[in-house]
């Protein structure tokens, strides 16, 4: 039997019940959380007025996170140096890294049995090493060297003579052992993405006449490196940070310097937030570098490429807005 054609269909949108309880929690505790950002502490200390010929005092207070003292150290010379030399320690450790990192990848998948056990065997020791224990040793290496000789091994032909004491200083000592450490882990990001292309890109290249230099540099790399970026992205974020550890043999980075100062003035949790902040500044820019590149060498692999931030704040707002005038219809149909 068919239903009458006249017969109003009514339209009820789905109760997503579970999503408005999240969404009230997350901002219960988004509120709390700026609550307890800028709220205000009793300073333990008065301030007394004369009213009306009678003496009243008052306690004073203070931001919970000095945020005054916070923003006064913010952009000092030393905290300013250290975060130069921070993003230094960075860009040299990790430019040295992903060299090293993509040389021992080659030889990692090298024929050749010695080339690759050499590049194991160095990404075994640098791997099963604390960072730190390395930042030491470097920084300590005049103790076993005194004299550090190149030439021919087991002959008293020598090229060159350097002073271990003079040549490793605490920032030569950070950056030889943080740029060693992140090579060994380059090894394994670039070799992932090496293995990641199909045998038969490297065949094709092959028998149109390529070598197997310009097929791994032409063909086998540029496709290697949708799966290389990302990880490689969290590395340099985690390298950034990594270098605070660089303060333990005294070298004045961010952190360094940071924890200098509050060691003069027993400031310790306002210039821990100047370093967090910085931290967190440079971190941001280098996510959205690592975004915009991934997304460069996407093109080739999507369709459509991944929107960029500003694209998706368009689309949020403009599918917050359909949906505000979706119930608004709603409304009006069912009334």
């Amino acid at each position: 039997m068919n239903a009458p054609e006249d017969t109003a269909v009514k339209v009820v949108p789905v109760r997503h019940y579970g999503q408005w309880v999240g969404a009230v929690v997350a901002l219960v505790l988004i509120a709390m959380l700026v609550n307890t950002l800028f709220s205000k502490i009793p300073s333990g200390q008065y301030v007394c007025h004369a009213v009306n010929g009678a003496r009243r005092c008052h306690q004073t207070s203070v931001w919970r996170f000095s945020w005054n003292i916070v923003f006064h150290y913010f952009t000092t010379s030393e905290v300013l140096h250290g975060l130069m030399l921070t993003i230094y320690l960075t860009v040299i450790a990790m430019v040295a890294g992903i060299v090293i990192g993509i040389a021992l990848a080659v030889m990692r998948l090298s024929s050749n049995r010695l080339l690759s056990m050499t590049a194991w065997c160095y990404t075994w020791f640098f791997r099963g090493t604390p960072v730190l224990v390395q930042l030491f040793f470097w920084d300590y290496i005049s103790i076993l060297y005194h004299t550090i000789t190149i030439g021919v091994p087991f002959t008293h032909i020598a090229f060159l003579h350097l002073n271990a004491a003079t040549l490793f200083t605490p920032v030569t000592a950070a950056i030889v052992a943080l740029s060693l450490n992140e090579g060994a882990y380059m090894s394994e990001i670039a070799r992932s993405g090496l293995i990641s292309v199909d045998e038969g890109q490297s065949e094709a290249a092959m028998s149109l006449g390529m070598t197997r230099s310009q097929t791994l540099r032409v063909v086998v790399l540029p496709q290697a490196m949708r799966v290389i970026i990302p990880p490689t992205g969290n590395e340099v974020i985690s390298m950034l940070k990594t270098t605070s550890l660089a303060s333990t043999i005294a070298v004045i980075e961010l952190f360094g310097a940071t924890n200098n100062i509050s060691a003069n003035n027993f400031e310790i949790m306002p210039l821990l937030i100047v370093a967090s902040l910085w931290y967190l500044i440079v971190t941001t820019v280098l996510s959205t570098g690592q975004f915009y590149l991934e997304r460069r060498f996407a093109r080739g692999a999507l369709r459509t490429p991944p929107p960029t931030p500003l694209q998706r704040l368009r689309r949020d707002v403009r599918g917050i807005l359909a949906k505000f005038r979706t119930r608004r219809g709603v409304r009006e149909a069912t009334s």
